[in-house]
C-alpha cells in the first residue's frame, strides 16, 4: 500500500502549500497526489538514504508513472539530500524509493504554488 502524505501544510502564501511524505523506507511508493493546478513546484528530499534512490515521478493517466525532470533535463533521482525544481506539468505525482536497506528513512517535501 502506498505511503500517504503525512501533512498538507500552509506556507503563508494563499496560493501555495507544502506536502510531505515522511519515513519512506526501502521499496516504498508514496501515494499519488494531484499536481496539475500548480505552475511552480520543487522537491526536497532528506533523511537516511542507506543506499536508496528516491525518484520523483509523474503521470497523466494515473497508471503509468515516468520520471519527472529538473529544468536542466535531469531525472529527479535523489541519492543524497537536496532540493530541485520540477519542470513538467502532470496530473499526478509521487515519490518512489528503489534500493536501500533497513536504515532507509526518507522525507520528501514538495512545495506547490499556483
Amino acid at each position: 500500500m502506498p505511503s500517504q502524505p503525512s501533512s498538507n501544510a500552509p506556507t503563508g502564501n494563499n496560493n501555495s502549500f507544502a506536502l510531505t511524505w515522511a519515513n519512506l523506507a526501502a521499496g516504498d511508493d508514496g501515494a499519488p497526489v494531484r499536481f496539475s493546478q500548480y505552475a511552480d513546484k520543487s522537491v526536497q528530499v532528506s533523511g537516511v538514504f542507506g543506499g536508496a534512490t528516491l525518484r520523483f515521478m509523474g503521470s497523466n493517466d494515473g497508471l503509468t508513472y515516468l520520471p519527472l525532470t529538473d529544468p536542466q533535463g535531469n531525472p529527479l533521482d535523489f541519492t543524497s539530500a537536496k532540493i530541485r525544481a520540477v519542470t513538467e506539468a502532470t496530473v499526478w505525482a509521487r515519490p518512489v524509493v528503489t534500493g536501500g536497506d533497513g536504515t532507509t528513512a526518507l522525507t520528501v517535501s514538495v512545495l506547490m504554488k499556483e
